[in-house]
């Protein structure tokens, strides 16, 4: 009975991974196809010897939104993509930024810099 369920349940994860790795492959030629082969982050160029350290990030973390024109995809090389997935798992885990009361800079430096320039002509 046991070694049915686990035939089972192995066939169910192979089957999912087999349905990621078909989709993964199909949106990560295209996007492989449509940007260059740079991270997003980093700015590390990649080549074809080591372009399976680029991957395909999701900006709105929906794998499953792959928009025809690429408009939800940026190539990260893994670690920047392992960094923006930590990051938005913190934020979903433990909310926005700690600090709700930053103010944010008000001053121009350029603000009377025409008055400055009328002076000395």
């Amino acid at each position: 009975m046991d070694t049915d369920k686990n035939k089972r349940l192995d066939d169910i994860v192979a089957q999912a991974k087999k349905y990621q790795a078909e989709r993964e492959h199909t949106y990560r030629e295209r996007a492989l196809k449509m940007y260059p082969w740079v991270c997003g982050r980093c700015s590390r160029e990649f080549s074809q010897a080591n372009l399976q350290e680029l991957t395909v990030h999701h900006r709105d973390h929906n794998h499953d939104n792959n928009p025809a024109d690429g408009s939800n995809w940026e190539l990260l090389c893994v670690y920047c993509h392992d960094n923006e997935h930590s990051r938005y798992i913190e934020q979903v885990r433990y909310g926005g930024s700690a600090d709700k009361t930053e103010t944010k800079a008000t001053h121009n430096p350029f603000a009377d810099l025409a008055a400055l320039l009328d002076k000395k002509a």
